[in-house]
């Protein structure tokens, strides 16, 4: 089978870098914990538990050692509970979410009624919502009428969505008839790209396939992209979870993979993929 890989897929700096920080930590440490998944990839994940990490829900559940941070941040009420136990800390926040909370703190001080655009339930933006005080989640625009009218907004958005769903979301505001509206960009541009190229191969093949972690965000906003491009889209973890039958009849099959998604189970999917005879 012939077989497209996307221009722009796998892990994205942020990733990396978190990854990379739990490895040196794990060297250094004897007990680590992670608050939260480090990052949207079970097989990740698996493999760092069986390297020592820890990952726990609530800081309660740890006794001593070193928390590290995960990719998507902590609330700022978090980071004070970890340092009131006195346990060490290793942030592997991304740089990009950080600078989401750090505008979020801002717009707050300078007046603004601070609104994130995203899912409430995304770890980032909840941690986003714990940097600074009330902030407010806008993830559909029947959201945004629970708004005073009478505020001034300042608005952010989740790194992992798309700019077709901020624009959507900024148009519902504007209509909404706020007397001062200021927007901040915080999409990220590694999301974006991925995105693009994902489209850009869907519109190619007949057949697509998204790999990554069924709960990861950026993951899941490109199959649902690549889908309304292209109906004979794929998200999986891996090739152990393809069902073959899927793949009669094709001739060609596009892959790309989310932000957290190791190279390994892209090059692996790949490799089965062409040497598949169908």
């Amino acid at each position: 089978m012939k077989v497209l890989v996307a221009e722009k897929c796998g892990f994205c700096p942020g990733v990396r870098n978190a990854i990379n920080l739990a490895k040196k930590t794990l060297e250094k440490n004897n007990v680590v914990y992670s608050l939260g998944p480090i990052i949207h990839n079970e097989d990740v994940v698996r493999q760092l538990a069986e390297s020592g990490l820890h990952t726990v829900n609530q800081i309660g559940q740890i006794a001593e050692g070193t928390v590290l941070i995960r990719s998507h941040g902590a609330t700022s009420a978090e980071l004070q509970e970890i340092q009131d136990k006195g346990l060490d800390v290793v942030d592997a926040t991304c740089v990009l979410v950080k600078r989401v909370q750090k505008i979020a703190r801002l717009l707050h001080e300078e007046g603004y009624h601070v609104v994130i655009i995203g899912d409430k339930n995304h770890p980032e933006v909840r941690a986003v919502v714990g940097s600074a005080p009330d902030v407010n989640v806008a993830g559909t625009e029947d959201d945004l009428y629970k708004l005073s009218l009478g505020k001034k907004l300042g608005i952010i958005c989740q790194t992992t969505q798309s700019p077709d769903y901020f624009a959507q979301m900024l148009a519902a505001v504007a209509r909404r008839g706020f007397s001062e509206i200021k927007v901040i960009n915080t999409l990220c541009r590694e999301t974006m790209e991925r995105q693009e190229a994902a489209v850009k191969l869907c519109r190619q093949v007949d057949v697509m396939f998204v790999l990554g972690g069924l709960h990861s965000a950026n993951t899941r906003k490109l199959a649902e992209l690549c889908k309304k491009h292209n109906p004979q889209t794929f998200h999986l973890q891996n090739w152990q979870e393809l069902d073959k039958n899927i793949l009669f009849g094709k001739q060609t099959a596009g892959v790309t993979a989310g932000a957290s998604t190791p190279d390994e189970v892209i090059d692996a999917f790949v490799e089965n993929l062409r040497s598949f005879e169908g």
